[in-house]
């Protein structure tokens, strides 16, 4: 199993949905960085069940303990050690349905990868728990960023096919944190609240989207051919659980677009040379091209719902019919928002790293 993600800023992510804690080591962050717990727990907070209308009723503290790396409020250059225990843990409902995979999890991938000796509570490893140390990690890499002036943002965009039109960054910055959906067209929001509210009622679930926002980027992130900036983009956020699909820029519409219409022309504006549109997300051939890095990803609908579902007992192979129990999401996307952005920093610290953009030693 492959925990560890980064060259140069390299996480790796520890800890299981029903176990012990849930934490992520941080190695080659630099010395010299002023972190407490404070800037990670602002964005911990962001995540955790009870700060949207769709969350489980799972509710964790989630209260963060730095176990190494920091000494005297800076960061030291060791790893560092970041966690939150798991406290409000019910795996009751589990027990009964061990023998049988819940649609759309992986309780029978990870079943037959492992051998049975999987830690199947609450999904375990694979499980949406898992993202609070994404987020963690994220609260540093965007102190890091701001150093060199990159901003991050994310907002949601879509939830069960009500779509929010394009909004400008001031746009987001200012809306993203006044509802509980996190989406920046508020108007959109009270109807998404309302369309999560039904699907709860009726013992369903929906799904949506997330725009990720990358501002500021020099000209030059990216390591082609194989370590591309939007190829090392999508592996981070494909390690979030829900997500199903990326695009960057105009992404899938290019397919029905002619080259003149797709084609980003250049321009020189107050001394810089930038692009009239924006098509390529902010990125061209795997590089950094100094324009907004735009990328959008598709949260897949909470699979754990109360409704009856065809699954099979894995003790007799027979047919079986599933009711899931417990507490669960009705939507995701809310929460996994800055999941989206945390690992959106991640990514982008580790390249500016690679770029020699960030010291080793902050002074």
């Amino acid at each position: 199993m492959e925990n560890s993600f980064g060259k140069l800023f390299t996480i790796t992510s520890f800890g299981e949905s029903h176990g012990r804690c849930v934490g992520v080591t941080i190695d080659g962050c630099p010395a010299g960085l002023p972190l407490t717990r404070e800037d990670i727990q602002g964005e911990v907070d962001k995540r955790r069940a009870g700060a949207s209308i769709a969350s489980t009723s799972r509710v964790e503290a989630d209260e963060v303990e730095i176990l190494s790396g920091i000494f005297n409020g800076y960061t030291t250059g060791a790893p560092l050690c970041l966690l939150v225990w798991n406290r409000d843990v019910d795996s009751s409902e589990y027990e009964k349905i061990r023998f049988l995979p819940r649609p759309g999890h992986a309780d029978y991938t990870a079943l037959i990868k492992y051998g049975g000796f999987n830690d199947f509570r609450g999904g375990g490893r694979f499980s949406g728990r898992i993202t609070a140390t994404f987020v963690m990690a994220g609260a540093v890499a965007k102190k890091l960023l701001n150093l060199i002036g990159i901003e991050v943002l994310a907002h949601t965009i879509e939830i069960g096919g009500i779509k929010v039109e394009t909004k400008r960054p001031d746009e987001i910055r200012r809306n993203v944190e006044k509802n509980p959906l996190r989406c920046a067209d508020l108007k959109a929001a009270r109807e998404m609240a309302r369309l999560i509210e039904r699907a709860r009622k009726e013992g369903d679930s929906v799904g949506g989207a997330i725009e990720g926002i990358a501002l500021n980027l020099p000209v030059g992130l990216g390591e082609p051919v194989f370590d591309t900036l939007e190829g090392d983009l999508a592996k981070a956020l494909f390690a979030i659980p829900a997500v199903k699909g990326i695009e960057f820029g105009a992404g899938f519409s290019v397919a029905g677009k002619r080259g003149s219409e797709n084609n980003d022309p250049f321009t020189i504006q107050d001394d810089k040379i930038v692009t009239t549109t924006n098509n390529a997300g902010g990125i061209l051939g795997g590089i950094s091209n100094g324009m907004p890095l735009v990328v959008r990803v598709a949260v897949k609908p909470t699979p754990s719902i109360a409704g009856s579902q065809l699954t099979v007992n894995l003790e007799n192979r027979h047919s079986a019919s599933l009711e899931v129990k417990g507490r669960h999401d009705a939507c995701i996307v809310p929460r996994a928002v800055p999941v989206v952005a945390a690992m959106m920093a991640v990514t982008l610290c580790d390249f500016a790293l690679r770029a020699g953009l960030l010291p080793r030693v902050i002074k």
